[in-house]
């Protein structure tokens, strides 16, 4: 009711010939909100799915890694100094280099080898690595492994 006791229908104006709707200053406040809000969404998106595929290929990378450290140590083939190569895990290419170093960490232990595999990989047009790190026994199979980023 307003202030004559008349009831008021919200579907109709409050005055005769007035409409109700948005103002322009309204409109145009809104898009400008929207021309700011929609590029940076779009924009965190494309971080959020660079950062994932970066992180897949960083997954496979260690993957390889750890394969290539696993076949040198079973094939004692780690003692052949630096090796390097090329491999493909599914239908990426991955670079990897395998070196063997004396472990000087403990004096007392000289046969303690430190094999280091560093993988290269490409992900959106730019190159990353990965180093994979584990301690030999030249006397012992045992080892010990750590992931080093």
């Amino acid at each position: 009711m307003n202030c004559n006791g008349a009831i008021l229908d919200p579907r109709r104006p409050a005055r005769p010939g007035a409409r109700s709707g948005f103002t322009l200053a309204e409109v145009l406040a809104a898009l400008v909100f929207m021309a700011i809000v929609i590029p940076v969404a779009l924009e965190g998106l494309s971080i959020a799915s660079r950062a994932g595929e970066v992180a897949a290929r960083k997954t496979e990378a260690a993957l390889v890694a750890e394969r290539i450290l696993n076949e040198n140590i079973v094939t004692t083939n780690w003692d052949r100094g630096i090796q390097n190569g090329v491999v493909w895990q599914g239908l990426r290419e991955f670079r990897w280099s395998l070196r063997n170093e004396p472990w000087n960490q403990d004096p007392n232990l000289t046969t303690l080898r430190l094999l280091s595999v560093e993988v290269t990989y490409t992900a959106r047009g730019q190159e990353f690595n990965l180093q994979l790190n584990t301690l030999v026994d030249s006397q012992n199979p045992y080892t010990l492994t750590n992931l080093v980023q």
